[in-house]
């Protein structure tokens, strides 16, 4: 366990106390085969039952009855089969015991305690399942066909859950630290490997071997490619080409589950061409201004918009952009080369909680989405920021030829935008930069010790041979 027993008994406490009343489900994931049972996928636990019960076994089941305080740790001890083939594990009482949890019992005591709530009128809270193995057991206590679960998952838990996990503890953050020195070292190895000839594949594999060596996987499979206009540009056996960039998205999850995420985009010839320097440096100062703005209280809709707007005057400089900025960014125009949101909470997930619903996570009754707006609706947090929450600064400018086509034929923000001269970018790709960022008593800073070169000078510099 990651931390003290005291943690996770206050952890639930709290979640109790929030709670009140009703019987609280908390399941743990179990193994996930690849092909036949018995050779499955490295395990991972799910956050929010490590995040109460701090133990890493499959097959585990969390309950708090938040009227009486009494919880259980539920799962079925091993046999002497799984010993020959996996070794002694600790006992279901112990790992309750290590957790700060008075009872254990087999798994099959879970239909008994729910059984017991539901005829006693007592309302069952749970979180959405994403797992279809979890929706059938679900389904086999409830009776909640895997259909209805996530609409009639418990919206107490849900908000209660994400208050809690939203804002991170020194432990929590010292963490995510460790992730990002991993992420350090897997972007700085991209960097090193970007060069003409060498496959897009062959530097994700690299990276992925990197934080499989510390013990961890990625956070999320690794995006590496020439075309970074493209959001989720997997690598592929391509090698690169010189004149081009390369983007890397990705980050390090640790065996805790806390993460980290960043991107950089390199010049390919370890240079920049004076029209990637021109969009670069436009990025690079949105990324920085997001730094300036970001501070407890502050809504992350104002910081994005905030960046929104300083992308818009800058490319309106570069001719690329045209008439009022902030009828421009009012109209959505912006989103032509800037068309998802500033960033997401990052923790033990990498979208954190977003499992849980993004409309809990990123909003509430005082910021709701705007969901009518191209590249507004991509924003997938609004909410005023708290002290201890992680964010990820992540502005970036993309030149998509399908996009610049179609706004040409329908004329949508042709007031806004040049598309003679957009016309002359459809092979430029895209540029995004990345950073974690933690939000501080009076502002915010990076997360981990070293951070990834990024700005125009750094970067050339770093690239040149060694």
């Amino acid at each position: 366990m990651l931390f003290d027993k005291q943690t996770y008994v206050e952890r639930r406490n709290v979640l109790r106390k929030r709670i009140a009343n009703g019987l609280i489900l908390l399941f743990g994931n179990n193994d996930s085969p690849v092909n036949y049972p018995s050779n499955g996928y490295k395990f991972r636990q799910d956050s929010s039952f490590l995040y109460y019960f701090g133990q890493h076994r499959e097959g585990l089941v969390g309950v708090i009855d938040a009227d009486s305080g009494e919880e259980w740790l539920l799962g079925n001890d091993i046999d002497i089969e799984d010993i020959v083939w996996f070794g002694q594990v600790d006992s279901v009482a112990d790992m309750a015991a290590q957790s700060g949890v008075a009872k254990s019992a087999p798994m099959k005591q879970l239909q008994q305690l729910v059984e017991s709530a539901r005829k006693q009128g007592r309302r069952i809270h749970f979180l959405p399942p994403y797992r279809h193995d979890l929706m059938i057991q679900l389904m086999d206590l409830t009776g909640i066909h895997p259909s209805r679960q996530r609409a009639e998952a418990s919206v107490e838990l849900i908000k209660a859950v994400i208050d809690q996990r939203a804002v991170k503890s020194a432990g929590e953050v010292a963490e995510i630290e460790r992730a990002c020195a991993i992420g350090y070292e897997m972007h700085t190895t991209a960097m090193h490997m970007c060069a003409p000839g060498v496959t897009e594949q062959e530097i994700a594999g690299r990276i992925s071997g990197i934080a499989s060596s510390k013990g961890c996987i990625v956070s999320f499979p690794s995006i590496l490619s020439m075309h970074g206009e493209i959001m989720h540009g997997y690598p592929s056996p391509r090698p690169l080409e010189a004149g081009r960039l390369m983007l890397c998205d990705a980050g390090a999850e640790t065996n805790e589950n806390y993460c980290s995420d960043n991107t950089r985009t390199s010049p390919i010839t370890g240079k920049f061409t004076q029209r990637q320097k021109e969009i670069y440096q436009i990025v690079v100062d949105c990324h920085d201004h997001a730094l300036t703005l970001a501070a407890p209280g502050v809504k992350w809709w104002d910081v994005h918009f905030g960046v929104a707007r300083l992308m818009t005057e800058r490319l309106k400089e570069l001719g690329l952009m045209k008439g009022d900025v902030d009828a421009a960014v009012e109209a959505g125009a912006h989103a032509m080369f800037f068309p998802h949101g500033l960033g997401h909470m990052m923790g033990m997930d990498v979208h954190d909680m977003e499992g849980l619903g993004q409309n809990y996570v990123g909003f509430d009754e005082e910021v709701q989405p705007r969901l009518d707006q191209f590249g507004t609706n991509a924003l997938r947090c609004g909410r005023r920021l708290q002290e201890g929450w992680v964010m990820t600064d992540e502005p970036g400018i993309y030149f998509i030829p399908a996009l610049i086509d179609e706004w040409r034929q329908t004329g949508h923000c042709s007031e806004f935008l040049n598309f003679d001269l957009l016309e002359t970018y459809k092979d430029f790709g895209g540029i995004r930069i990345e950073n974690d960022i933690l939000i501080t008593h009076d502002g915010c800073r990076m997360l981990g010790e070293k951070i990834i070169p990024y700005h125009i000078n750094d970067v050339e510099e770093f690239m040149l041979p060694f």
